[in-house]
């Protein structure tokens, strides 16, 4: 390839400019000047380990609430979201006792529309039913769901699900623990 004198090929001037870039001024953002001595302080990303957090416990009464929110506040609480110090890799979400999930609502009409669905392994072996149908069986099994499908999928997932205890009455074993009253 011949290249005119005084010209440069465009990766060329690609790599300078990354190289400026990222070696220059994007060093430079990550720095922070001291103002006591003029030293350079580099800043640090801190990751929290699951041995250095307090966990909590809280408790939220589903009775006349909606599915989705409850879930949704639960399933943020046991991930950790609510905290400074989110690690998205590691387990230091709160642990979320929810009460009287057999008195939660849904809005609409999904109590006949909406459809759970699991599997047995065989072939052909796809079972379903309604809403009504899973409440009437098992009245905590909705929420569970719910809060089961709004955390990550995998291993991390299924660790922070059995944080979350679900249970249709008003009483739970955890009253030791001081568990902490949110209102939705």
């Amino acid at each position: 390839m011949i290249v005119a004198k005084g010209t440069y090929r465009f990766s060329t001037i690609f790599n300078h400019l990354t190289q400026f870039l990222f070696h220059g001024r994007f060093r430079y953002s990550l720095q922070q000047k001291s103002e006591n001595d003029g030293k350079v302080i580099e800043m640090k990303t801190v990751f929290a380990k699951p041995a250095s957090v307090e966990r909590k416990w809280f408790v939220i009464n589903a009775e006349g609430k909606v599915l989705g929110k409850v879930a949704a506040k639960a399933a943020s609480i046991v991930r950790g979201k609510n905290k400074a110090i989110f690690t998205p890799n590691q387990e230091i979400g709160d642990f979320v006792v929810v009460i009287n999930a057999d008195k939660i609502v849904v809005t609409g009409r999904k109590a006949q529309q909406k459809m759970y669905y699991r599997h047995s392994g065989y072939v052909g072996g796809l079972k379903s039913c309604t809403y009504e149908k899973l409440a009437a069986r098992h009245p905590a099994m909705p929420l569970e769901n719910a809060i089961k499908g709004m955390l990550p999928k995998g291993p991390l997932g299924r660790k922070l699900a059995k944080n979350a205890k679900v249970y249709t009455g008003a009483n739970h074993p955890h009253s030791a623990q001081n568990p902490t009253l949110i209102d939705l």
